[in-house]
């Protein structure tokens, strides 16, 4: 008996060969340099290139993959027991009978805190913009795209789902349409009970203060100690969205507190910065922008363990009461072990985007 070498990948349940092409690309941002965490321009980007790509001279609509908080995108090529990572599932889609064909690119938008919640901020970096003006001209550029926005599609869960609803909103100049899964909406559901939880944290970790969990979390990093998200996560990721929606802009890099930190009882004038980025209250604000999407697409689990059916509903309210046009589900399932979802929402993307 012996052993011996042989060409190729092993196949399934590990990697496989796939029908279409996988590209992993490093980019260097202009829009990046130099941001207030200090996190680097240099980021990862894959690009998923369907069969029968290039085949052709015609030109494919583009859907845009973020990742929830503490994603970044490399772990996209995780894989859970007995299922395919989330490349292989979108090979899977883009192989089969009745899914119209299109480029699938996977965005980097991680920082120190965790997260950038894809929007711009003093105190993280201009994120949206990265996104908007420097990813999406790139792609056009170094593929065989339809560069309209009526042919692109952005979509994520969680902090993913949050920026697939924000952004087109913001930038409907760029995004034609959207997929939300659990999106982070209706803040006082989702965000307003995690106060009370962080302060607990840091009075009996962390003396009471974020800078001596700042100091420490930077040390633990450093020294790659194992992440504990009950100790570390939650005061982390309540501190990467105060980064974002209330930045100290005096203070680039730091972050104003919706709460006080010794009895978690809000700071009203911080809380309402807040509440005006929750997708909830903006979409009255921006009905023309979400009026004009070709498709929007919301789902969450009705276990969705922070409660965030709950805010999808609440969007999907704001956007029937204004009038847009949308499709609205709820599963059964929690906030996680849910990429399952993510096929279904790619499928509705591209066939719409194709036509």
């Amino acid at each position: 008996m012996s052993l011996k070498e042989v060409e190729g990948l092993p196949g399934v349940p590990w990697a496989r060969e796939l029908t279409g092409t996988f590209e992993q690309l490093v980019v260097e941002s202009e829009l990046l340099a130099g941001n207030p965490l200090g996190d680097s321009p240099r980021r990862p980007l894959y690009v998923y290139l369907p069969p029968g790509y290039g085949d052709s001279a015609g030109r494919y609509p583009v859907i845009y993959v973020i990742q929830g908080y503490t994603g970044q995108v490399d772990m996209w090529l995780g894989r859970s027991p007995f299922e395919p990572n989330m490349v292989e599932r979108v090979d899977d889609l883009f192989s089969g009978v009745g899914t119209r064909r299109a480029i699938v690119v996977f965005v980097d938008a991680w920082t120190s805190y965790g997260g950038s919640q894809f929007i711009n901020s003093v105190s993280t970096g201009p994120y949206m913009d990265y996104l908007c003006d420097e990813v999406v001209p790139f792609i056009d550029a170094r593929y065989a795209t339809a560069p309209d926005r009526d042919r692109r599609g952005l979509t994520g869960k969680s902090s993913g789902g949050y920026g697939a609803m924000v952004v087109p909103m913001l930038r409907p100049d760029v995004f034609g349409a959207f997929a939300s899964h659990a999106g982070d909406a209706l803040f006082e559901v989702c965000c307003l009970p995690e106060f009370r939880d962080v302060v607990r944290i840091l009075r009996d970790h962390f003396d009471g203060s974020y800078d001596v969990f700042l100091e420490r979390f930077r040390t633990r990093v450093e020294q790659a100690e194992r992440f504990d998200f009950e100790r570390w996560g939650h005061p982390m990721e309540i501190y990467a969205c105060a980064a974002c929606y209330s930045p100290d802009t005096a203070n680039p890099g730091k972050a104003l507190l919706p709460f006080e930190l010794d009895t978690g009882r809000l700071v009203p004038e911080v809380w309402e910065q807040w509440l005006a980025w929750d997708p909830v209250r903006m979409a009255p604000e921006r009905l023309d922008a979400l009026k004009s999407m070709r498709l929007i697409w919301l789902d969450a689990g009705n276990r969705d363990e922070p409660f965030l059916d709950l805010g999808a509903q609440a969007f999907s309210n704001e956007l029937t009461k204004g009038g847009v046009e949308h499709s609205f589900e709820l599963f059964d399932g929690g906030h996680m072990g849910i990429a399952y979802r993510y096929p279904v929402a790619l499928k509705a993307l591209a066939d719409t985007l194709a036509t």
